[in-house]
């Protein structure tokens, strides 16, 4: 498996990762979620070279994460959104938040916490199964074949992901 490759395979994880698994690219969208829009203050605050941080905007652009609206004409600026595509990224970022939280935070805590603004709780992310509401652990799930998998991996009787 190439790293150029990855959109290209009979994967989902390894098809995501091609958008979002490069080290500054999850960090940009951090800052997406922290209403962070304008190249200028990804660029302060991420302490990214221009080059890379214009590298990872236009490809989370071009692969629709991210779309650029304009905010000034003259001279013509543009600021960066999440799109729906990219606000259905949410649960995965804060599932890295809480994995980190719990295993790479110091003894004071996390650095940040996030509030409900429904309920007004401080919260961390559950996953449950949308069938019956049941938390999602590792050891309760099972893997097979979708309608997606390849055919070489239907016939070997593989299993998925």
């Amino acid at each position: 498996m190439r790293w150029e490759e990855l959109d290209r395979e009979p994967c989902s994880l390894a098809r995501s990762l091609s958008i979002v698994g490069d080290r500054w690219t999850l960090l940009v969208l951090r800052e997406c979620f922290l209403r962070v829009r304008r190249f200028e203050e990804f660029e302060q605050r991420l302490g990214i070279a221009r080059h890379v941080l214009a590298d990872r905007l236009k490809k989370l652009t071009d692969a629709g994460v991210l779309r650029k609206e304009p905010y000034q004409e003259r001279p013509r600026r543009e600021e960066y959104r999440l799109t729906e595509k990219g606000l259905d990224l949410y649960p995965v970022m804060l599932a890295l938040l809480d994995w980190g939280d719990k295993w790479m935070s110091g003894p004071e805590g996390p650095p940040l916490l996030r509030r409900h603004k429904v309920c007004g709780h401080v919260t961390h992310a559950v996953h449950t199964c949308s069938e019956c509401g049941e938390e999602l652990k590792a050891r309760d799930m099972t893997v097979e074949l979708g309608p997606g998998a390849p055919a070489a991996m239907k016939a070997a009787g593989g299993k998925g992901e």
